[in-house]
């Protein structure tokens, strides 16, 4: 029997967040009731309390749900295929599946989208984020079935390793023996080469500074071939000697606001190259942008937000697999009331601590 409440993390104001007891809401026909196993945290998470995003407070952060279904209505079981007891990843894009974006295959750029975790409490029933015991599922919820013998921290990476498969292998249709180049180990990072891997690349290079020693070793045993320390290195340089000095077939770009990788993405993709563009720099100008380079070398620029069906189901599939060993991006689990201390531990904020994957595990 469900309790008549849930525990959750509330956001009041940049920087703040409050533990609160908010109602469960009785459910339609169409929606459903779940109970939080596990929420991922990722970058957007730190961008998100630091109030950069500007979501609308007060609000329940968290986007990467993973958990049971512990009520639903008839209507939805029968859409979803799914019933009580069922565990269950859920989208992070609540789209309106109707609009000629939707229609055409682009439900995660649909202009009336919302999005888990940036829905305020006053838009009822409230409980819109995973820092939560119990989430409330809408009508357009696309949710995704998963094993439940495995471990609720390595479940719940069907996120992160679904943008890899997005990023790193569908949108610049990589190709079995590419070079892929990735800028960036974080988790996103880590996860598309995982997916580059998974999708036959020959050749997998991945970058990041001196401080990300951890992380490129934990590239390279994911699947990496090559690593480069761009303090210590000549990014370009060790591209082309890597390439023979041919260039990447994909670059996938997801460093965090740093600018310069941008630049050198031009340099290192082949002739005829793709090069995506994922991480996020806060709006700041790319300095020496040379256009003329993309002209001159007939380079496809992409860019990618978000994760789509095929990414999350490529993911799932190849967690269930236990093909590799995820749980080396694993480091933190941290209780539901650590909210706070988990997004500082990602944002490197907790001095002797690294996150690479951590998640949030709520007490039921």
């Amino acid at each position: 029997m469900l309790p008549k409440k849930s525990m959750a993390m509330v956001q009041t104001a940049p920087r703040k967040l409050e533990a609160r007891d908010l109602p469960i809401p009785q459910i339609a026909d169409d929606s459903a009731i779940l109970r939080i196993e596990a929420c991922g945290i990722c970058g957007s998470d730190y961008e998100q309390y630091e109030g950069v995003l500007q979501t609308p407070m007060p609000v329940i952060p968290g986007h990467e749900p993973l958990g049971i279904i512990e009520a639903i209505g008839d209507k939805a079981a029968r859409r979803w295929g799914v019933d009580v007891g069922d565990r269950v990843a859920i989208e992070t894009m609540l789209s309106c599946h109707c609009c000629d974006t939707c229609v055409g295959g682009h439900y995660h750029l649909c202009d009336r989208r919302q999005i888990y975790s940036y829905i305020p409490l006053t838009e009822s029933p409230g409980l819109w984020g995973a820092y939560s015991q119990y989430m409330y599922l809408a009508p357009n919820t696309i949710l995704h079935k998963m094993d439940k013998n495995l471990p609720a921290e390595l479940a719940v990476m069907f996120n992160p390793l679904g943008a890899g498969f997005r990023w790193a292998v569908e949108i610049p249709q990589t190709q079995v023996g590419d070079t892929v180049l990735i800028f960036g180990p974080g988790q996103r990072g880590l996860a598309s080469v995982v997916a580059a891997r998974e999708a036959g690349a020959g050749k997998i290079i991945v970058t990041g500074l001196a401080a990300d020693s951890n992380k490129l070793q934990m590239a390279l045993a994911l699947g990496a071939d090559h690593i480069i320390d761009v303090q210590n290195e000549n990014v370009v340089d060790r591209v082309r000697a890597l390439t023979n000095g041919k260039g990447a077939d994909v670059i996938v770009e997801v460093t965090s606001y740093a600018t310069q990788p941008v630049r050198d993405a031009l340099d290192c993709v082949r002739m005829g190259g793709t090069v995506v563009l994922a991480g996020v720099k806060g709006f700041k100008p790319v300095s020496d942008f040379v256009s003329d380079l993309i002209v001159m070398k007939e380079i496809t620029i992409k860019g990618a937000i978000g994760v789509t069906s095929s990414g999350y189901k490529k993911a799932i599939e190849m967690i269930e697999r236990r093909k590799y060993p995820l749980e080396l991006m694993h480091t933190h689990n941290f209780e539901l009331e650590e909210a706070e201390l988990a997004i500082k531990t990602l944002a490197r904020q907790i001095e002797g601590q690294e996150s690479v994957h951590s998640c949030l595990i709520p007490a039921t």
